[in-house]
């Protein structure tokens, strides 16, 4: 049986990734400090006997006494509310937090995954947005914090696969959605659905028109793992083509949730992309993944999740 550590096991993505690892036979330890991960998303995992919780913070050393095969790094609040809230937090857990997880693959020899982000593109200026674009970021915003945290995660990662030969992955996540995401996360879905089945106003920030692309996290968790087995060492990016606008998108929640809200417009944020779609190209080629789910259904199933809290 080979053991997986898990950084960020309690988060939203990082414990959909623990069920599906354990159902797939491997042993798996998850590692989170809880600042904005979950223990009711693992709780249920607690008596699996493959399975081990291990509260502490990446950005102290990890002592991991046995031995590791997979080390996949996810541990980062993601979410815009909190880059004001904890910017050093997100800033370290990008940057000494990847040393740390990269300091026990190194050690054990084991494949290394990091999880970054469609935000390494900043606001883009070319769409939709391929591997091999370098972005248009700024380094000082009040988003930098996770940004340049996760850039520096991508150079330091290359910098293990070229001098230690460590076998890393990096995986571009572009907007995932899902069942486990916080009520309070700020990010578009659990906002507009929370707002929804409360009838409350439906807030968009800037016109509307700026898009996105919704990929439900089972795609994504399938995705993570065919690169985690893969060979493939360059960045890959992962997320859905269906393009919408943001104001389409409320339209859409309001006809899932049949929500009495209305639509109400506040101020773009500084640095909000205006555009975000990948170029899955890679995806489909090298890991012959892409997503599948279709936004109607995860969004019903999120709904449903979202009126059961």
């Amino acid at each position: 049986m080979e053991t997986v550590l898990i950084t960020g096991g309690a988060g939203f993505i990082g414990s959909h990734l623990c069920d599906f690892l354990l159902e797939k036979g491997y042993r798996v330890i998850a590692l989170d400090n809880l600042i904005t991960g979950n223990i009711n998303n693992i709780e249920r995992l607690r008596n699996n006997e493959n399975f081990t919780f291990i509260r502490h913070d990446v950005t102290n050393y990890i002592d991991i006494k046995e031995k590791i095969d997979y080390v996949l790094h996810l541990a980062s609040p993601a979410s815009p509310v909190d880059f004001t809230k904890i910017p050093i937090q997100i800033a370290k857990v990008g940057s000494l937090g990847t040393h740390n997880a990269l300091g026990v693959a190194k050690k054990n020899n084991s494949v290394f995954l990091l999880a970054s982000t469609s935000e390494v593109y900043g606001d883009p200026e070319m769409h939709p947005q391929p591997e091999s674009y370098n972005g248009n970021v700024s380094t000082i915003g009040i988003r930098s914090c996770y940004d340049e945290s996760k850039r520096f995660a991508e150079a330091i990662t290359m910098a293990y696969h070229r001098k230690h030969n460590i076998n890393t992955k990096i995986c571009r996540i572009f907007n995932t959605y899902g069942p486990r995401m916080r009520k309070d996360d700020g990010r578009v879905v659990p906002a507009f659905i929370n707002q929804a089945i409360n009838n409350l106003p439906i807030t968009i920030f800037g016109d509307g028109f700026q898009t996105r692309s919704f990929c439900y996290v089972s795609d994504l968790i399938n995705g993570i793992y065919k690169l985690m087995i893969s060979g493939v060492n360059e960045p890959v990016n992962l997320g859905s083509q269906d393009e919408m606008t943001i104001a389409e998108f409320a339209k859409k929640v309001l006809e899932l949730t049949n929500s009495s809200s209305k639509i109400v417009f506040k101020e773009l944020p500084e640095d909000d992309p205006q555009v975000r779609q990948p170029d899955i190209s890679k995806a489909k080629t090298l890991l012959d993944w892409q997503p599948e789910i279709k936004l109607d259904d995860g969004l019903r199933k999120t709904i449903e999740y979202f009126r059961g809290l």
